[in-house]
């Protein structure tokens, strides 16, 4: 890879780093774009959006965009892209503004310690309770 390469590499590794910190959002680059696997990590960029663990990113840029078009003029005027291949799980292409809004709302709800949501995932992870009836609570 050539230095002009390498550097524009490294701006847009930057520019993600910048447009998350900006927007609230922990972000750093990983050393050496990951190639020397900083931490276990191979990916460009960690962003911590919820919790701890970073979500790894990879950044691409290419001058023409090749590989890219076919990708914009699927996702067209929608806000997501589902790409789901035979065998292999499905991965998902958002445009920036969208990404920012999704990561920035769970932010803000991990950040205000939101109840009600914390209630809703709880009752979707444990079923539905059954009521309880006066009958039952005698029994019990």
């Amino acid at each position: 890879m050539g230095k002009a390469s390498r550097d524009k590499g490294l701006r847009r590794e930057r520019a993600v780093v910048e447009i998350h910190t900006k927007s609230g959002l922990r972000a750093e680059r990983v050393p050496l774009s990951g190639a020397s696997h900083y931490r276990g990590n191979g990916a460009d960029v960690d962003l911590y959006v919820r919790g701890a663990a970073p979500v790894k990113a990879e950044v691409k840029a290419r001058g023409e965009g090749s590989g890219f078009r076919t990708l914009e003029r699927w996702l067209g005027d929608n806000d997501a892209l589902f790409l789901w291949r035979d065998r292999a799980a499905p991965f998902v292409v958002l445009p920036l503004h969208v990404w920012l809004e999704v990561v920035v709302r769970s932010a803000r709800a991990d950040a205000d310690g939101d109840a009600d949501r914390r209630d809703r995932r709880r009752g979707a992870e444990l079923g539905p309770v059954p009521p309880t009836d006066p009958i039952a609570r005698q029994v019990a």
